[in-house]
């Protein structure tokens, strides 16, 4: 069977590619062709854009993980719209392809991001709640992802929707950017730290877009974190004390607010989110506490 993967040499797609591409015939999109294929491997197809796709009823499923990094630059005006464009502009085009296909594909899965609850205190967030923050960016940016997407929903076509947590991993992602003051025993909570810290390990994420991709009857919203979110100050004191060093320091919220501008509200507030629709379906972790998936990621077989 076909897939077609957009965002299919991040953190999350590139994983995901080589977990399905023994089983799968995979097409990826990628503006940068030839760097995306040595990457890849010979045995995925690279394509430049969904221009180079001349029928999307060709694949069985596409997996939509396009989408600049949320935090990978201070969200001033310019960036803000390069993030919802970067998202919204694929989303759009892959479910207007999608209707209009004579033969659509089977399944959508498409990306979203815990961001869409917003500052929600201690309260458990499952997919059910409801939420209304029209002036919060990150709400706004999610709200309307998860909307574009869901216009692919047919009788033909079951859309599943993913609100990601943090993911952590060995190489390139979010916990590799966390790791320097932890390092020179500098490490510490953000802000007061009392907020949750909504997380998952790279393997879980990609083994449960698998499980999404072959559970007929799965569609919908799903929370794509571990089971156990923690408060900030113990996923602090947790990664610490994997990595042997001492946890005395706390970064001040006004440093957070002055180096990161509003993006700072998502470290500062966080989301205390679980999966409940995917383990109501069955879906099981290998991963759900926070020490287990820090000590495979930063630390050698040998030593964990």
């Amino acid at each position: 069977m076909k897939l077609l993967i957009t965002g299919g040499t991040g953190v999350i797609g590139s994983a995901l590619v080589a977990r399905l591409q023994e089983r799968y015939e995979i097409t990826v999109t990628s503006r940068s062709p030839s760097k995306a294929q040595q990457q890849l491997g010979a045995g995925v197809k690279v394509v430049k854009g969904l221009a180079e796709i001349a029928d999307i009823g060709a694949f069985h499923g596409v997996i939509n993980l396009q989408g600049e990094g949320i935090a990978d630059k201070r969200w001033s005006a310019a960036q803000k719209q390069r993030l919802q464009e970067s998202r919204w502009q694929v989303t759009a085009e892959l479910a207007q392809r999608i209707a209009a296909a004579e033969q659509p594909p089977k399944v959508l899965i498409s990306g979203s991001a815990i961001g869409y609850y917003g500052a929600q205190g201690d309260e458990v967030m499952t997919e059910d709640k409801q939420v209304d923050l029209p002036d919060d960016f990150a709400h706004q940016l999610c709200a309307k992802w998860e909307e574009l997407a869901l216009q692919a929903q047919s009788a033909s076509t079951r859309v599943c929707v993913l609100r990601t947590g943090v993911v952590l991993a060995s190489d390139a992602s979010a916990l590799q950017k966390m790791l320097p003051p932890y390092l020179l025993g500098l490490g510490g909570p953000l802000g007061h730290g009392r907020q949750y810290f909504s997380w998952i390990h790279l393997q879980d994420m990609v083994r449960l877009i698998e499980f999404l991709l072959e559970t007929p009857d799965a569609q919908g919203i799903y929370n794509a974190t571990a089971p156990e979110p923690v408060r900030q100050q113990e996923f602090s004191a947790c990664l610490a004390k994997t990595l042997r060093k001492s946890h005395f320091m706390r970064v001040p919220a006004w440093v957070m607010k002055f180096a990161l501008g509003e993006m700072s509200q998502m470290l500062l507030t966080g989301q205390r989110v679980v999966p409940a629709r995917l383990q109501q379906q069955g879906f099981n972790f290998e991963f759900p506490q926070l020490a287990a998936a820090l000590r495979d990621c930063l630390l050698p077989a040998s030593s964990a």
